[in-house]
């Protein structure tokens, strides 16, 4: 692929991420390029799996359908909370990391957005303990998925836990986490509500030269009852336009950088 052209599928796909469909008129005049330019390009994309051709357009291709959870009204309620704010926070996560780089992802519907940002992207290495994060990108060319080991406890969670799970940790390390939380707190640090998930958590922390917590607003300044890390462990937060600059100035103050998306 020539470089213009990889150039221009990059653009298609940031366009994509961020507005879920356009048309053929809106990446015309976004990229300067020709129509049959264009379709073609979205023709490749759709060979990919990546896009799904409209009349006129293309929207990206979302995540997979999880057939035993279709009907399951507690499951789409679970992934349909602040989806467009986790949205937002996963494009600008996954802009963090960069080519040849090893980076894990905790379970949680937030990484799991951070996830899905990297299905265009090659040579980037994934280690996650969330079996529906290896799924969905298991079938992507540019990434090599490593998933821990362990057993899946809670429903809809799909988050691998226990002592296979920390122990497969032992031996692999990462540039990057991205993790989820059921809190965060500027004094009390990263929290969830399950003390064996928190545990595998933090195994992934201890891994990780960098860690990044993805949280939309909602989870800002809030304790949940088991401890993943302490907030010095924390490098990064990347949560939503909503948060407020006196709940941000708390992480601040604490030495973290914060991305409102």
């Amino acid at each position: 692929m020539s470089k213009r052209r990889e150039h221009r599928t990059e653009q298609i796909l940031n366009l994509l991420l961020q507005k879920g469909s356009v048309s053929v008129e809106e990446l015309i005049a976004s990229l300067g390029a020709s129509a049959p330019s264009i379709r073609r390009d979205l023709s490749r994309l759709e060979g990919k799996g990546l896009v799904r051709r409209t009349h006129g357009g293309a929207t990206l291709v979302q995540e997979l359908l999880y057939e035993p959870f279709r009907y399951d009204t507690a499951f789409q309620t679970r992934e349909q909370k602040s989806v467009r704010e986790k949205r937002h926070i996963g494009i600008a996560a996954a802009e963090l990391i960069q080519k040849n780089e090893t980076v894990g992802f905790t379970a949680g519907t937030t990484t799991t957005w951070v996830a899905r940002s990297l299905r265009h992207r090659s040579n980037i290495s994934i280690i996650t303990n969330a079996v529906n994060i290896g799924m969905e990108l298991c079938n992507m060319p540019g990434l090599k998925v490593h998933l821990t080991g362990g057993y899946v406890h809670w429903p809809w969670s799909f988050s691998l836990i226990g002592p296979a799970a920390m122990n497969s940790l032992g031996d692999l390390f990462m540039d990057r986490l991205f993790l989820s939380v059921s809190g965060i707190d500027a004094e009390r640090g990263a929290t969830t509500n399950e003390s064996d998930e928190a545990l595998t958590f933090r195994a992934m922390v201890r891994q990780a030269k960098q860690v990044v917590a993805v949280a939309d607003s909602t989870k800002l300044g809030v304790i949940t009852p088991s401890l993943i890390c302490p907030i010095e462990d924390i490098h990064v937060l990347v949560t939503d336009v909503s948060a407020s600059d006196e709940a941000v100035a708390r992480f601040i103050a604490r030495g973290i950088e914060v991305l409102r998306a």
